[in-house]
């Protein structure tokens, strides 16, 4: 079995990212955890080590999943483009502000990166300096952004993101420096939190299609996040990053999680 978590922070400067087989230790989870039985959908357990050898990326599959995300980055950035401007306008006359909101962002090998997202905000909210997670019926959102937010829309402009090399369409998701979970820091709560840095973070991921979206509240939320995390970039094919996507169309079109 692929220790990943090691492994990916001792390769975190090679910037292919090929994942070689070594031993697997537990330890390295976020957390230790029982092998769970296979999941009838074909994604594996959230929890536990793979339940299959993993292959990582290699310099290949970092080439074909590069090509891929600007690939279909520049296609959805292409038909997508009416909606943006539809959006663009409700956002400004729904409230003042930009129409886009940036925040910095941990990304690859873990440098900074503006992250870019339709504004869902009111503008006066803190918001570059204001590391609270958004919560359901949260007063600083509009009209407009909550309904952006329903709709994962306002994820959208991270489709520059991608083009620009500091996303990928699938991967983990960014997280703002000093986030906390329980009242602790991301960092605390996970102790290899900083290996699902190995790899470009994504628009979507698996946590997120297995249903681990929205707040972060607690420290075992964050802690199936980052199992999940760890898990795909251990276990990473195009067949898994083509399944994600699918999953993520369902889950956009059923509204789940999302505020």
């Amino acid at each position: 079995m692929l220790d990943y978590a090691g492994h990916a922070l001792a390769r975190s400067r090679d910037p292919h990212l090929i994942l070689d087989r070594v031993p697997y230790h537990p330890a390295l989870h976020a957390r230790s955890a029982p092998l769970p039985a296979r999941r009838s959908d074909g994604m594996r357990p959230d929890r536990g080590r793979p339940a299959a050898p993993a292959h990582g990326v290699g310099v290949a599959g970092a080439r074909v999943k590069r090509l891929l995300d600007v690939t279909l980055a520049t296609l959805l950035l292409l038909l997508l483009s009416p909606l943006l401007l539809l959006v663009a306008i409700a956002i400004r006359l729904d409230s003042p502000g930009p129409v886009l909101f940036r925040q910095c962002r941990v990304g690859l090998h873990q440098r900074p990166f503006d992250l870019l997202k339709f504004r869902t905000m009111y503008h006066h909210a803190p918001s570059a300096l204001d590391c609270r997670q958004a919560t359901r019926d949260d007063p600083r959102i509009t009209r407009v952004g909550h309904w952006l937010r329903c709709t994962s829309f306002d994820e959208l402009p991270q489709l520059v993101n991608v083009l620009r090399g500091e996303m990928s369409m699938v991967g983990p998701r960014p997280h703002t420096q000093g986030t906390c979970a329980g009242g602790r820091p991301f960092e605390e709560v996970a102790p290899h939190y900083a290996a699902r840095h190995a790899v470009r973070p994504g628009i979507t991921g698996l946590a997120q299609v297995r249903g681990w979206r929205g707040e972060t509240d607690t420290e075992e939320k964050l802690l199936r996040r980052i199992d999940c995390d760890l898990e795909y970039i251990a276990t990473w094919s195009l067949r898994l990053d083509l399944l994600i996507l699918c999953r993520t169309l369902v889950s956009v079109l059923g509204m789940r999680n999302a505020y």
